[in-house]
């Protein structure tokens, strides 16, 4: 059994830590005994295989990064992420690859930038920064741990649910109390740091969502994750301070 796992951008929207997500991905399937081929899509390649990527990672970036990875999404390389995504393909997204997935990102000053429109979000840009831990909880009791450095505001349309509820910090927009956001197998979020080693469960999913792409539902074996809950739980002990 096998895993793919496609970083999109990884030269113009990898921030904050954010190839870690790549790296627990690729050590949490190996540690299964799961074979892991990565393979990096960017801009000015050729079109991407939609057939290849059982999971693709697509990281937050600077403005300048996010305007040209807009513009590559215009294209043909968008198509093909559309069909890979439609073909069951999972997606973790963080901060402007999580913007870029949706319907537009609005800046302060200039034309919106258009998304992928695969995620039902829109985002626009705010007045203030939300920087610092954090923390939030699940619809089935699940906590989720990062670290926010984000003024773009994200608000949900009806066909994506909130990925959980803050607890502390700011998520989305700092106003509903909403961080991420969950379509189908996409997901997009504000969790830096990078999130997914310390939200294994979280890893695990995506992990699960690949594999079944090709292979069928498959059933993990656990991990000893003593090491990443206590990571977690420090990181929320800090995110708790915060006012």
């Amino acid at each position: 059994m096998d895993l793919r796992i496609g970083h999109l951008y990884p030269d113009l929207m990898s921030i904050y830590g954010d190839r870690g997500n790549v790296i627990a991905l690729s050590q949490r399937a190996a540690w299964r005994g799961i074979d892991v081929e990565t393979r990096t899509f960017t801009a000015g390649e050729a079109r991407f295989d939609p057939d290849w990527a059982d999971v693709y990672f697509f990281g937050g970036g600077q403005d300048q990064g996010q305007d040209l990875v807009g513009a590559d999404l215009a294209g043909p390389n968008g198509d093909a992420l559309r069909r890979s995504i439609a073909g069951g393909a999972a997606v973790f997204s963080v901060c402007g690859g999580y913007q870029l997935l949706g319907k537009e990102y609005v800046p302060d000053t200039g034309e919106p930038i258009p998304g992928l429109g695969v995620l039902d979000v829109t985002t626009r840009a705010g007045k203030v920064r939300f920087v610092g831990n954090l923390l939030c909880e699940t619809d089935d009791g699940k906590m989720l741990i990062g670290f926010e450095n984000h003024s773009g505001y994200t608000y949900l349309g009806p066909l994506a649910k909130p990925l959980g509820r803050v607890i502390a910090g700011h998520g989305n927009n700092g106003t509903d109390k909403t961080e991420g956001a969950v379509q189908g197998r996409l997901i997009g979020c504000y969790l830096h740091g990078s999130a997914l080693p310390k939200n294994p469960w979280l890893a695990d999913q995506l992990i699960s969502w690949g594999l079944a792409r090709r292979h069928g539902a498959v059933d993990l074996a656990p991990l000893d994750d003593t090491d990443e809950d206590a990571a977690r739980a420090q990181a929320a002990e800090v995110a708790k301070t915060r006012t």
